[in-house]
């Protein structure tokens, strides 16, 4: 896939799936926004996915 200038919004992307799926996003150059609900994690998520992930604290089932 050629992702270059795209985003991509990963709600989960903190853990699991998510975050792999995050993970191969980036790897194909697309810019990643990853969510989801424990800080703590999502904290830690961003700071594996490295430069220019973006991480935001929300709830979708809401």
């Amino acid at each position: 896939m050629k992702l270059q200038g795209k985003v991509a919004v990963v709600t989960g992307g903190n853990s699991g799936i998510g975050f792999s799926i995050a993970e191969e996003l980036k790897k194909e150059g697309a810019q990643v926004a990853i969510m989801g609900r424990n800080k703590k994690t999502l904290d830690e998520a961003k700071s594996k996915l490295g430069n220019g992930a973006v991480a935001h604290q929300g709830d979708v089932t809401k």
